[in-house]
This record gives structure tokens, sequence and C-alpha cells, in this order.
């Protein structure tokens, strides 16, 4: 009689630790996927090439005259504006890769492989991984979004072209913004470790060796 209630005990206790295991594992998941959706949320620039980033964050403070603008001010913004948006769709498409002798070599995705800078003969082992994909241009419409949205709600930005807009709109829309775009950065992650753009966007180097 003590035997069945011995072994039903036992196998009680296993199920209890296999669940355990297993809301552990969610738990994990869980939290690995908020704190990459916050860390994006809180910092929306990481998602964009720090080089124009840096390049905005310097000249809007003077292109805008500290936000006191004239017409000319808003034309050379408008127009540095555009020029930093196609700045953060083409580092969307850059890529690198190592040679044999440890040379990292940047170039842009093509649809036939990457292209690099120095127009060197060198190429990955694997040319098809650094053709162009759909995501990636899915990537590209991210980063502009994330641009648009960090440039749009600069305080200088905001002073220039629309001065009576809330406070509260300018302070929401990028965490909205990041938010989003983090979201999806998760879902459909990036391989490309482009230009300007932190390791911190990338678990794993891609980069081919031969």
């Amino acid at each position: 009689m003590e035997y069945p209630i011995r072994q039903n005990l036992i196998q009680n206790y296993d199920d209890e630790e296999e669940e355990e295991e297993e809301s552990d594992d969610t738990e994990s998941h869980f939290l690995y996927v908020s704190n990459a959706i916050l860390s994006g949320t809180a910092r929306l620039n990481i998602l964009l090439p720090t080089a124009t980033i840096l390049a905005f964050t310097i000249f809007a403070p003077l292109l805008t005259n500290d936000g006191v603008c004239d017409s000319l001010n808003r034309w050379l913004m408008g127009s540095f504006v555009a020029l930093c948006a196609a700045s953060c769709v083409f580092f969307t498409f850059t890529d690198s890769f190592k040679t044999t002798s440890g040379r990292l070599y940047y170039g842009v995705a093509t649809f036939r492989g990457i292209w690099t800078f120095n127009a060197s003969r060198k190429k990955p082992c694997v040319s098809s991984d650094y053709r162009l994909r759909c995501v990636d241009f899915f990537h590209a419409l991210l980063s502009l979004i994330a641009f648009l949205a960090f440039a749009g709600s600069h305080i200088d930005v905001v002073g220039c072209y629309y001065p009576a807009l809330p406070r509260k709109v300018t302070n929401t829309m990028p965490l909205v913004v990041g938010f989003v775009v983090s979201v999806l950065f998760v879902v459909f992650p990036s391989k490309r470790r482009g230009i300007g753009y932190p390791f911190l966007l990338h678990k794993e180097a891609l980069y081919s060796r031969c």
C-alpha cells in the first residue's frame, strides 16, 4: 500500500520540477525580450548610425540658429535632415566581412553580393549571405522612421518648424516610435554588421572566414 503512494509522490514532485523549469525558461525569455525592447525605447539613437546622429546633434543648433529660424535656416535644416535620412538608409545596406588574414572589409550589399568600398577583389566565402533581401528594405524603412522621430523631436527643430506644438507630444513621440521600432527589430533582427551601428544590436558575429 505504501509503494503506490510513494510512487505518486515522486511523480508529483517530478511534475512540479518540470513546471518550474518551464516557467523559468518562459520568464527568462520574457525578460530578455523586455530588456531588448526597453533598451531600444530608452535610447532611440541606438537604432541609428552613430555618425549620422553625431552630425545631426552638432549641426542642428547651428543650422536652426538655436531654434530661431528664418527662411534660409529652414531651407538649410530641411536639406540637412534629408541628407541625414538618406545616410541612415544607406548605412542600413552596409556590411562587413573578414578574410583569413583577419583584415576587415566594409562594403555595400547588392543583389549579387557585397561590393567593397576599396574596389578590392576580396570576397566573402559565401557571397549569397551578403545579398540584398526584402528584410533589408524593411530595416531601412525602420531606420528612416526612427531618424525622423529623433530629428522631429529635437528641441531646435521643434522651435524652428512648429514651435506651437505641445511639449507633451515631442516628449511622447520618440518613446512610442522607439517602442514600436524596437519591437520590430527584435522580431525581425538585422544580420548585417554595417558601418556606424553599435554592436549591441547584434548577437553573433557574421564575419566570413575562408
